[in-house]
C-alpha cells in the first residue's frame, strides 16, 4: 500500500518565508535603537578620552570588604557588548581622559579583548596582558559604589536624579573623581531622614488634595512639608515645581501626556535647600570645592548660584533665594540622570546602550578626539573675579553652575593660572561616542554590524579555502532540496506548517518517522530496523 501524508494544518506559529524575513529585520531594527552605535572597534587605540565606561563585575569582583584592595578596570561602550556581552556590568557613564582597560593586565587572560589586533598573532582578537593607561583615574564608582554614603546603584530601587560632579580633583587627592551624587547627601541629610521627609511630603500632599477636593483650596499648614536632618524637624517653606521630564510627546496622544505628568508628579521632591534642576547645569561637590578654595568666591555671583552647605542648620542659616539661571535648551554636556529613564536604557548590571546624558553627538572618530587646546597666554587683562561674594564661612558647601558659567569665570593674569589646570573649565568637554550605525541602502536589514545574514557571509568569505568549497556544495545541496520541498505550497498557496518542517528534516536525516511511508508501503523486506539504505558497491 502507499502511505499518503494528510495535507498539512498551519499551527498557531506557521508563517511564511516573507514573514519569517520581516521579523528578523524587526528583530534587527529593535536591536538597533537599543544599541545605535556600533561596537565593532575598541577606543583603546585611540589613547585616553572621556567616554563611556563599564565596569565589569563578573571578570573583575570586587571584594565585600570596602577597605580591601581592589584593582579597578573601565571598558569602553564596544567592549562592554563584544566582549563582556552577558556578563554583570556598571554603567559609569562619562569619566575624561580614560584609556580602555579590556585586554589588560587590569582584567584576568579569560576576559581578552575581541576586537583588537593581536600583537603576537598579527589576528584579531585574545588580547590579554597589555599594560594599562598609566592616566587613568579610578574611584570607588568600579566597585558600584556611588556618592559619599557609598550605597550600590540599583536602577530597580533608586529614585529621582543623581547629579555628576565635574570633578576638580580625584578620589586619591581627597575629591570625588567626578562621583554621582543624591541631592540629599550634598545636602548633609541622612538617606533615612530623606525617606522620612519624602514620606511627610507624600503625607501633606495626599491632606492637601483631600482638602483642595472638599474646600477646593489647602491650609498653609497643610501644604508645608516637615524634613529632618539628624532627628531635628524642620519647616520648608520653599514650595518646588513638578519636575518635567525630558523630551516630548505626540501631540495627538492625549492620554500619553497625562500618564506623562502622573508619573512627574509621582517623582520624589528634591531635599530642602537643594536647587531646582532647570536652574542650573553643572555641579561641583563640597570635596571638590574644599580642595580648590579659589572657586568659592564665585559662590552666588553671576554664573553660579549661592552656596549649598553640606549641614542643613548652615543652609538654614545662609540660606538665599537664588536668581533663577538661565536655560539653554541647545545645551548637550548636562551631568544629571534619572532612575527613571532607566526604563529607557538597560540597567547598569546588564550592558545599557547608550547613557541618557546630554552630550554632543560625533559621527566621525576622528573629530571627536580633538582634545581641548592648550590655553597657554590668559586672554584677558581684566580682572572680573568676584571678591566681594566670598562667602563668610569655611563650612563645607558644594557649587552649582548655569551653562554659560565659563563666561563669568576671570581670566586675568592673578586667576587664570588657577584655571588652567582645569580645562574642562575654560571649555566644554568633547564626549567620544563611537559611529553611529547608518543604514545600507543595498540591505534594508543591515546597519552597523550587520544583519545575521551579512556576518555569516563574511565569516564565509574568511573561511579556509577548502572548508568555504565543501560548505559551498552542502549549501547548494540543501538550498535545492529546500526549493522542491517548498515549491507544492508556493504553487498552492498554502502555509508551511511546522510539522511540514520538522517532517522534511526527519526525512533528510533519514529518521524512522520520515522512512514510515517507505517502511509500510515496501513489500519486499527492506524493513531493516530504521529503514536506511546503504549504497551498493562498485
Amino acid at each position: 500500500m502507499t502511505l499518503s501524508r494528510r495535507p498539512s494544518e498551519a499551527s498557531e506559529g506557521s508563517q511564511t518565508a516573507a514573514d519569517f524575513i520581516q521579523q528578523q529585520l524587526d528583530l534587527e531594527a529593535d536591536a538597533r535603537e537599543a544599541l545605535p552605535y556600533q561596537f565593532d572597534t575598541c577606543s583603546r587605540p585611540l589613547g585616553a578620552l572621556r567616554q563611556n565606561l563599564f565596569s565589569c563585575l563578573t571578570c573583575n569582583p570586587p571584594p565585600s570588604d570596602p577597605a580591601a584592595p581592589y584593582t579597578a578596570a573601565g571598558v569602553c561602550y564596544s567592549c562592554s557588548i563584544s566582549c563582556h556581552g552577558g556578563h554583570t556590568l556598571v554603567e559609569l557613564f562619562t569619566k575624561r581622559n580614560f584609556a580602555c582597560d579590556c585586554g589588560t593586565t587590569r582584567l584576568p587572560d579569560t576576559a581578552p579583548c575581541t576586537l583588537r589586533i593581536n600583537a603576537k598573532t598579527g589576528l584579531k582578537g585574545d588580547v590579554t596582558g597589555e599594560e594599562p593607561a598609566e592616566g587613568n583615574r579610578y574611584n570607588k564608582n568600579f566597585r558600584n559604589k556611588f556618592c559619599s554614603c557609598g550605597d550600590e546603584y540599583d536602577p530597580n530601587q533608586e529614585k529621582g536624579t543623581m547629579f555628576q560632579c565635574m570633578g576638580l580633583s580625584t578620589e586619591e587627592e581627597g575629591g570625588c573623581g567626578e562621583d554621582w551624587w543624591h541631592p540629599e547627601c550634598v545636602v548633609g541629610m541622612s538617606r533615612d531622614d530623606y525617606k522620612k521627609y519624602v514620606e511627610e511630603h507624600k503625607s501633606r500632599q495626599t491632606i492637601k488634595l483631600k482638602t483642595e477636593n472638599a474646600n477646593g483650596t489647602a491650609t498653609e499648614a497643610e501644604s508645608k512639608p516637615v524634613a529632618e536632618s539628624n532627628g531635628q524637624p524642620m519647616d520648608i517653606n520653599v514650595a518646588r515645581p513638578p519636575i518635567v521630564a525630558e523630551g516630548g510627546v505626540d501631540g495627538n496622544d492625549i492620554a500619553a501626556e497625562r500618564e506623562e505628568a502622573d508619573d512627574d508628579d509621582d517623582e520624589d521632591p528634591l531635599p530642602p535647600s537643594f536647587p531646582d534642576e532647570d536652574d542650573f547645569e553643572h555641579f561641583i561637590c563640597y570635596k571638590c570645592v574644599q580642595l580648590h578654595p579659589w572657586i568659592k568666591a564665585y559662590a552666588g555671583s553671576e554664573g553660579f548660584l549661592h552656596p549649598v552647605y553640606h549641614g542643613q542648620g548652615w543652609n538654614n542659616v545662609n540660606d538665599e533665594v537664588a536668581i533663577p539661571a538661565p536655560t539653554d535648551p541647545s545645551n548637550s554636556d548636562s551631568k544629571k540622570r534619572k532612575a527613571a529613564d532607566e526604563d529607557e536604557i538597560s540597567s547598569p548590571f546588564t550592558a545599557p546602550p547608550v547613557a541618557q546624558i546630554k552630550r554632543q553627538k560625533s559621527e566621525d572618530a576622528a573629530t571627536t578626539l580633538t582634545s581641548i587646546p592648550e590655553i597657554t597666554t590668559p586672554p584677558s587683562t581684566t580682572c572680573i573675579h568676584p571678591h566681594s561674594t566670598t562667602p563668610p564661612s569655611n563650612h563645607p558647601f558644594s557649587l552649582f553652575l548655569t551653562y554659560d558659567f565659563r563666561s563669568h569665570l576671570c581670566h586675568c593674569p592673578t586667576h587664570f593660572p588657577l584655571l588652567k589646570p582645569h580645562p574642562f573649565l575654560l571649555e566644554e568637554e568633547e564626549t567620544y561616542e563611537p559611529p553611529v550605525s547608518e543604514p545600507d541602502d543595498e540591505a534594508p536589514g543591515s546597519i552597523g554590524t550587520g544583519s545575521i545574514y551579512d556576518r555569516g557571509e563574511a565569516a564565509f568569505s574568511n573561511m579556509d579555502r577548502v572548508k568555504a568549497i565543501q560548505g559551498a556544495m552542502a549549501y547548494a545541496h540543501l538550498k535545492d532540496g529546500l526549493k522542491e520541498f517548498l515549491r507544492p505550497f508556493a504553487e498552492s498557496g498554502r502555509a508551511v506548517g511546522a510539522e511540514d518542517i520538522k517532517a522534511y528534516f526527519e526525512r533528510l536525516r533519514g529518521d524512522e518517522r520520515g522512512e514510515v511511508g517507505e517502511k509500510e508501503g515496501g513489500k519486499e523486506g527492506e524493513g531493516e530496523g530504521d529503514g536506511r539504505r546503504e549504497q551498493s558497491g562498485y
